[in-house]
């Protein structure tokens, strides 16, 4: 299906060299996003761009679903769908914004045509993007909405931390157990996605999207090559860290928990 995220636009936005500040609620917690798509795929893609950037996501496939999970996560800012399979976006924002008034929207649609870019904004909608989308337009546009909804910046902590293994953003060293391990340039940034999505497996197709943005197709070869430079090195004579996770993917879990 054409409709979703354009692989070849997607962003590298948790690169902090230079990079936006995260985003953060007033007490310092997470932001929190609802995702709300009935293509299971493009929901995953979108869900795992957005805790790239440090946020905590939630996601449902339909209306009813996103009405209850809103209820439970008490969502910062909505990303929502126009189709559904069992009511339309508009009612689903109704719904949202009995409970929470001033939650902002950013409607996802395929229909491009002006009459339904007014539609949603009347409806209520704070925002409006057409599929097929970058996800580095939909990051631009939630921290906006974000930011004019009153989400803090964060002063983190340049470092990454997963078990025993310390990955510092700005310096570019990486530590385990103390020891000093030295990457190259493409290792140190698959190793910063992993560590961004600890516990989560990660496709070959994200990996690849990801680090060397190219459009999945006959290049899995170079993600596994990657991924073995990158075991030699933080797993080579400790417990393993990366784990492969067959017809699925790779997973970066700390070594006591296997």
């Amino acid at each position: 299906m054409d409709h979703g995220a354009d692989p070849r636009t997607t962003d590298r936005t948790t690169s902090r060299a230079g990079g936006p500040p995260r985003l953060v609620r007033e007490d310092g917690s997470p932001v929190r996003v609802l995702v709300v798509d009935d293509e299971p795929m493009l929901g995953e893609l979108l869900s795992t761009a957005l805790r790239y950037e440090g946020w905590q996501v939630e996601s449902a496939l339909t209306g009813r679903a996103a009405v209850k999970t809103a209820a439970a996560l008490d969502p910062d800012v909505v990303v929502l769908d126009v189709m559904l399979p069992d009511m339309s976006g508009f009612d689903v924002l109704r719904r949202l914004r009995d409970a929470r008034p001033r939650v902002p929207v950013l409607f996802l649609t395929a229909r491009d045509a002006v009459e339904d870019r007014i539609a949603g904004l009347t409806a209520g909608g704070d925002d409006y993007v057409t599929k097929p989308f970058s996800l580095e337009e939909v990051v631009a546009r939630l921290r906006a909405l974000l930011r004019r909804a009153g989400a803090a910046t964060a002063e983190e902590d340049a470092r990454l931390v997963v078990g025993d293994l310390v990955l510092d953003e700005d310096s570019h060293e990486v530590f385990r157990g103390g020891e000093e391990i030295r990457l190259t340039a493409t290792e140190f940034e698959l190793l910063r996605y992993f560590m961004r999505n600890p516990r989560r497996v990660l496709s070959k197709a994200q990996i690849l999207d990801r680090v060397w943005h190219y459009d999945f197709g006959g290049q899995a070869n170079i993600v596994e090559l990657y991924v073995s430079y990158l075991r030699r090195k933080i797993d080579a004579g400790r417990a393993p860290m990366i784990h492969t996770l067959r017809g699925a993917g790779y997973v970066l879990k700390p070594a006591d928990q296997g």
